[in-house]
């Protein structure tokens, strides 16, 4: 009996020491487990905050474009109406970065009492180029033209010549050329200085500005409240995107597709409103389409590229990609092609490939009131009444059908336009909304 309980203690005593190094083991794996881990935490977090690091340093160049911009300010190169703001006064301040390409800073900020967004490029020479994005270059325009000694007559020739060879050969092309002297005239002194003239001339490569000037009695672009130089400040629109909520991008990785939809859907505003925002991109399509100083092409129709105020009236917040279809047309005729996905500008503008001379034909192949109605549809249709749901649904389908080339497109065009402006008017003109 004694042998019996002594073997049971020492096979007992065996098991504890077993128990004891497994239980040791264990720890010891899930200890290199919880190292090995928050190593890789700590590698995986030091990696993004490189990256968002990198990313915004070149990205947000913001302090080299003023410095670059009141450089020539100071030496006499340029003016404009925010010159001494932004580099003597310092009431012209750049605020939070919001660029998407390094050529092309984009800031929010304040003028005084004045909230602004504030854009400023990066190139060496701003240029009309409808070929691939252009790389960063390390200064911003030369501002070498006009030259010196150039008439107050030789500089409006210089400007009618510019404007005729972007917006065609309008019969109210002096009109155009008046309304740019007017801008370009920063002090209201009745004359135009070398230095102004640089500061317009630059201004007048860029798209965005020349469509803020074509549309500034339209309401549809922010106001310009000032420049300097290729550096031009315009009015804050309070709420951006036009629909979608903005989400840090490790968010965005994770979220599905249809989750985010419902997101966008839950954030936008009420039915009634999201119609009068709609009316109002419908009106700007009818001011681009044959407008006062010819066609203008939207080449991204995205969200992002556009707002709303308080009252939900639409803005422009970003006109780089609508361009003059006179423009748009003399360069797709040079561009040579295999095939017709060679002939896309931007995400929206396509043409088609001839493929007998290899060269992109002229003609876009949706207008745009049909980019405008398939990136609305989703919108509009979601929470519509539903005594108009199904006519609207119609209406839409026919309008993204709208083909470009079509020998009835003008009609059509009109057509469906009208209608779909007054089956939503009609629903919210009894609405405080309206």
């Amino acid at each position: 009996m004694p042998e019996e309980k002594f073997c049971q203690l020492r096979f007992c005593r065996r098991g504890n020491v077993r128990l004891r190094r497994a239980t040791k083991a264990r720890f010891s794996y899930l200890h290199m487990k919880y190292l090995f881990f928050s190593w890789l935490a700590v590698f995986v977090g030091s990696w993004v905050v490189y990256v968002e690091y990198s990313s915004y340093t070149e990205l947000c160049r913001g302090h080299e474009c003023k410095n670059s911009i009141c450089d020539k300010f100071q030496k006499g190169v340029i003016d404009g109406s925010a010159c001494n703001s932004l580099c003597e006064k310092d009431t012209l301040y750049l605020g939070k970065c919001l660029s998407a390409k390094p050529s092309n800073q984009v800031y929010s900020g304040s003028w005084g009492d004045m909230e602004g967004i504030i854009k400023c490029q990066m190139e060496e020479d701003p240029h009309y180029d409808l070929g691939a994005e252009l790389e960063p270059r390390k200064e911003s325009a030369s501002f070498n033209r006009p030259t010196k000694g150039t008439s107050m007559e030789k500089f409006k020739e210089m400007v009618f010549s510019h404007l005729k060879a972007k917006v065609g050969d309008q019969a109210n092309l002096a009109d155009l050329v008046t309304l740019v002297l007017g801008v370009a005239d920063s002090n209201k002194d009745g004359q135009i200085s070398l230095s102004e003239a640089h500061s317009a001339w630059a201004l007048l490569q860029l798209n965005e500005f020349l469509l803020s000037i074509v549309l500034q009695e339209r309401e549809h672009t922010p106001r310009l409240l000032g420049f300097c130089g290729d550096l031009y400040v315009m009015e804050k629109v309070p709420y951006v995107p036009l629909y979608g909520v903005s989400l840090p991008w490790m968010v965005e990785l994770w979220i599905p597709a249809s989750m985010r939809r419902s997101i966008d859907q839950w954030a936008a505003p009420s039915w009634p409103r999201k119609a009068k925002i709609a009316i109002g991109l419908f009106e700007l399509v009818e001011d681009l389409f044959h407008g006062t100083f010819g066609s203008f092409l939207m080449c991204d129709i995205s969200a992002a590229g556009f707002g709303y105020t308080e009252r939900h009236d639409i803005k422009v917040v970003d006109a780089r990609r609508i361009l003059p279809e006179a423009a748009f047309q003399e360069v797709m005729r040079e561009r040579r092609c295999e095939e017709d996905s060679d002939c896309m500008y931007g995400r929206d503008c396509l043409t088609s490939c001839d493929l007998t001379k290899h060269r992109c034909t002229t003609e876009v192949t949706q207008p745009n009131l049909a980019k405008v109605c398939s990136t609305l549809k989703d919108y509009l249709l979601y929470g519509a009444p539903s005594d108009i749901k199904d006519e609207l649904d119609k209406q839409l389908y026919a309008c993204i059908a709208l083909k470009g080339a079509s020998e009835q497109m003008e009609m059509e065009h009109s057509l469906i336009l009208n209608n779909l402006k007054t089956l939503l008017w009609k629903k919210i003109s009894h609405t405080k909304d309206s």
